[in-house]
């Protein structure tokens, strides 16, 4: 066991395991979709209830920690029974803040019911080429219903425009809908006009976030965690920081600069101290809800 370092008093945990198969297959996204074999999926599940089991265990060992966790699964997590019991098990903690996931919300939505709503979220993206409007919207609707606290987003894809602006018309005014800047392209101010008009936060993804050098808490309260326990300050730098049982990330905690030149995804850029996302996104950081849920807003920069 590595020196014990204190954890800090809330620690976020960005959790991705070896789980890559995915039911839908959408052309613009990065993540490269394959079907997981038995041997991974077996893998996946056993690796994600070791993860609880140490998240379970911070209520004994680091009593003076609160975490939030949010799930980024190469694939769909939510169609998996091990990550629905994951988040029911660990929104019952009380040590546990916040858990969610992102999600294509594809799968059943009852079992939310047996969560703690209080803590338990979910990231949830709308994908027009993948879904009907009517399925994802009526999944959407029941969530509302069950009290569960969400997000609705839509990557800006020029054929999503009108679908989104449906979706948005039919969503209850205090669900946020969020839209991330399509990788790789440039909006013009018409463009990028349209999408503001639906997401008063879409600045922020439009371009990306200088980054070098600036202070982030990534590292420090906000950390990357992959399926062997590997420990990173984010998704987005490789280098090490430990491991997460043995202990020995602990060493490396600690805040300081961003070692990447420029941050341009949000699970990113939100933890940069240099921007005011901590406030907009107060009490639902992980999950992408504002504090406030936004107005329309003038085209910004």
């Amino acid at each position: 066991m590595a020196a014990t370092a204190p954890l800090p008093p809330h620690l976020t945990l960005l959790y991705r395991g070896p789980l890559a198969s995915c039911d839908y297959d959408c052309p613009y996204c990065p993540f490269a979709k394959r079907r997981d074999s038995p041997e991974t999926l077996r893998a996946d599940r056993a690796a994600l209830e070791r993860f609880g089991d140490w998240v379970e265990a911070r209520a004994d060992e680091d009593p003076g920690t609160r975490v939030s966790v949010l799930f980024t699964p190469w694939g769909e997590g939510l169609v998996r029974t091990w990550y629905r019991r994951a988040l029911a098990r660990l929104s019952a903690l009380e040590h546990v803040e916040r858990v969610a996931i992102q999600t294509n919300l594809s799968g059943r939505v009852e079992w939310l019911a047996g969560c703690d709503l209080s803590s338990v979220a979910l990231w949830t993206t709308y994908h027009p080429g993948q879904v009907t409007r009517e399925r994802f919207l009526a999944k959407a609707l029941r969530l509302v219903e069950l009290g569960v606290r969400f997000s609705v987003g839509v990557v800006g894809e020029p054929g999503h425009l009108e679908a989104a602006r449906r979706m948005r018309a039919d969503l209850p005014e205090e669900v946020y809908l969020w839209v991330n800047a399509a990788e790789g392209r440039t909006y013009t101010d018409a463009e990028a006009a349209d999408w503001q008009a639906l997401d008063p936060h879409f600045h922020y993804s439009r371009h990306p976030h200088a980054s070098r050098g600036l202070p982030c808490r990534t590292g420090d309260s906000v950390l990357s965690v992959d399926g062997d326990g590997n420990v990173r300050r984010c998704h987005f730098v490789d280098t090490p920081m430990g491991n997460l049982y043995d202990g020995s990330f602990r060493r490396a905690l600690g805040r300081r600069g961003c070692p990447r030149t420029d941050c341009d995804c949000h699970i990113g850029y939100v933890h940069l101290e240099s921007l005011d996302l901590y406030d907009v996104f107060r009490g639902g950081v992980v999950e992408r809800v504002p504090a406030v849920r936004p107005r329309a807003l003038p085209l910004l920069p």
